[in-house]
């Protein structure tokens, strides 16, 4: 019997695999066939009670129990910060507080659709991971660094900050570094799962580069309106260098491996949460997700890290403090008094005390943060201004060569970028960073002065 017969006799849909295996076994080893199969599988679906314990079919009574005592646990409720958060991200947090084993959700200010869980969405799953409520671009992150150049050069020696962004680094979807750039996070294991293993030349190759879509490199003055210990500094202006990107093609292809073997192991009762798909902490396919994640994590850092080592070097500049933070992730905290896995996916984490960058666009301002730890929304904070506008309609409504000269009279130089990452498609980041003065204060602001972004408009989902 094939699976349309078996559905039509009654069996469910998601017994049809055991329903299966077990006409297989009744007809090989105990020689039932034809009508008299087909009566003991009526009797089965009739009182699955009574065979339970039956050699051949008491996997499928089993699960046809199950499958009757199933209830989908109700959604669990989300927080959220920001009045102005379109109709379709909302959809997408209320799908994603319906997975099960769903702990705490909040939604940030800066909030949009993205694949599964929208972006600027925090959901806490008990032992479980979601690759798509990491991100496609694991560990896509941000750093700032200051640096020991007086702010008046940025403007007197515009041509060598020029040069060292446009040799410093590499745009573009595949793009990559004439020569490898050496870090110590190629002599990790990158074992741990197939394809990490399979992408470590890719990954090697591309490091120290930034991609395409809302991933940049730039130049801005730093303000701190008083010393602050942690970062070391006295208050005042700093030139700074700021760079947004992830995990690059390694990291987008671990999300798509075990995005679809998630999905391939969803029950056919939660098929509406395909992109939600998850994957238990104790299963195989879980740790090796986990282990490929923090791997990525480790490479995007590092990525990060070789970056600003070359713009600095090639501006003939010192580094003398930095920030840095994943916004694309996931992490094993406590909250509630149990331990949870906390997916932010373009959300910044924001514990009590946690320095990090909340970035705007490229004509308004960043904000080097430090969390306060506000239990509603799980430590977490916004990861940026947030799109409020789609790439297709920005591409339509607006001209890149009247937006870069508009934004050079203001005192902004964009080197490149596309029509579809000027400011008018972001929020007003003032604006949310108000929404969310209960979960981060604000200890400086970075203004950009000079921008690079990829210039052909290829899509990031971050």
């Amino acid at each position: 019997m094939n699976s349309r017969q078996l559905k039509k006799l009654g069996v469910p849909e998601d017994c049809v695999k055991s329903a299966i295996v077990a006409i297989q076994q009744a007809n090989s080893r105990g020689g039932l066939k034809g009508k008299q199969l087909k009566n003991t599988l009526r009797q089965v679906l009739a009182q699955p009670e009574a065979f339970v314990s039956d050699e051949y079919f008491g996997g499928l009574a089993r699960d046809i129990i199950a499958d009757r005592q199933f209830v989908r646990p109700e959604p669990i409720g989300y927080r959220v910060w920001g009045s102005d958060i379109d109709a379709a991200a909302h959809q997408q947090m209320q799908q994603a507080c319906a997975v099960p084993g769903a702990a705490g959700a909040a939604l940030m200010p800066d909030a949009h659709v993205g694949y599964g869980l929208p972006i600027g969405g925090v959901l806490a799953v008990e032992n479980a991971v979601i690759p798509y409520a990491v991100g496609v671009d694991i560990a896509c992150r941000m750093k700032l660094s200051v640096l020991d150049m007086p702010p008046a050069t940025l403007d007197a020696k515009f041509d060598l900050y020029k040069s060292a962004l446009e040799r410093g680094t590499r745009f573009g979807i595949g793009c990559s570094h004439e020569e490898p750039q050496d870090h110590p996070v190629m002599d990790q294991d990158w074992t741990v799962s197939r394809i990490t293993r399979e992408k470590r030349d890719t990954a090697w190759r591309q490091l120290g580069t930034s991609g395409s879509g809302n991933h940049f490199v730039e130049f801005g003055v730093l303000t701190l309106g008083a010393p602050d210990d942690e970062l070391g500094l006295e208050a005042g202006n700093y030139v700074a260098l700021m760079s947004h990107s992830g995990s690059r093609g390694a990291g987008a292809a671990v999300c798509s491996t075990y995005s679809s073997i998630a999905r391939a192991q969803l029950p056919a009762k939660y098929q509406d949460l395909a992109y939600l798909a998850w994957l238990s902490m104790d299963s195989e396919a879980g740790q090796e997700y986990w282990a490929a994640m923090s791997l990525m994590g480790d490479y995007a850092a590092a990525n990060h890290d070789v970056i600003h080592r070359l713009v600095s070097k090639l501006l003939g500049a010192q580094i003398v403090a930095g920030v840095e933070n994943h916004h694309n992730f996931a992490w094993k905290e406590m909250h509630g008094g149990r331990e949870v896995i906390v997916h932010r996916k373009g959300a910044t984490p924001a514990g009590k005390g946690v320095l990090g960058v909340i970035p705007g666009s490229m004509a308004s301002p960043a904000f080097v943060v430090r969390g306060r730890g506000n239990p509603e929304s799980l430590h977490s904070a916004s990861h940026g201004a947030g799109r409020c506008m789609s790439r297709r309609k920005a591409k339509e409504k607006y001209r890149w060569n009247a937006v870069q000269k508009d934004l050079e009279k203001k005192g902004v130089r964009v080197l490149s970028a596309g029509a579809d990452e000027v400011p008018g498609v972001y929020k007003d980041i003032e604006e949310v960073m108000r929404r969310q003065s209960d979960l981060v204060d604000t200890i400086g602001r970075f203004d950009p002065r000079i921008v690079k972004m990829c210039g052909d408009g290829s899509k990031a989902e971050d």
